[in-house]
């Protein structure tokens, strides 16, 4: 499954645009008063402006699986990298057979780069931002995550993450490639004390050769 396109809510039109452009060094395709567009690899990120918003979103870049030490060299004088535990910044998914780490934009999204060990899309250039290989996750807040997963199993031919336990607490569908993490209002979103909040989302993704288009 693929994360074709992303949109979702800033406060702060100018500050998000400088942020990608000048911080994480991402492409702009697209500028408008009210919105910003961004090409992160295969996928298009995009923001849209709403002065009254004042919460945050989680979503997670793939990057290619062996360059994490890479990327955490190239994060050093940009932004500030989470702490997991113990001085640590990687976070280990064992069962998912990835590593991770965190960090914010200038909304205080909660951003991460993930390296999937299962996928085949190691690389030999150095790493940059060009090494951002796609949109591989979007956290989606819902009173009933199970539920929300069935429906979208049903009405889209979607599927549970096998990877993943999922509960009443946290479902993931999709795959290593493409992944809608779905939580319970006011988990906290790991690994930080952030509580989840329900946020517009509008999804655009391919799976199996089928287009399909989600509003949260």
């Amino acid at each position: 499954m693929k994360l074709e396109h992303i949109q979702i809510q800033t406060n702060n039109i100018l500050e998000t645009a400088a942020f990608y452009k000048d911080i994480l060094e991402l492409p702009i395709i697209e500028k408008t008063p009210q919105t910003v567009t961004i090409k992160a690899g295969d996928s298009i990120l995009k923001f849209t402006e709403n002065p009254d918003f004042n919460s945050i979103y989680h979503f997670a870049f793939n990057i290619p699986e062996n360059k994490l030490e890479e990327a955490i060299e190239w994060c050093k004088n940009k932004i500030d990298l989470l702490l997991i535990e113990d001085q640590r910044v990687i976070a280990t998914f064992e069962t998912w057979n990835s590593n991770a780490v965190y960090f914010y934009d200038n909304n205080g999204n909660l951003l991460e780069f993930i390296a999937r060990h299962d996928l085949d899309n190691l690389q030999i250039k150095g790493f940059s931002s060009k090494s951002i290989l796609n949109i591989s996750e979007i956290g989606i807040v819902n009173e009933n995550p199970m539920e929300l997963g069935d429906q979208l199993v049903e009405d889209h031919d979607l599927a549970f993450f096998a990877k993943n336990f999922n509960s009443e607490n946290f479902a993931a569908i999709g795959d290593d490639e493409g992944l809608l993490i779905i939580v319970k209002p006011y988990r906290n979103w790991y690994p930080t004390q952030t509580p989840s909040k329900s946020n517009k989302t509008e999804v655009r993704l391919e799976n199996n050769g089928t287009k399909i288009e989600l509003n949260f």
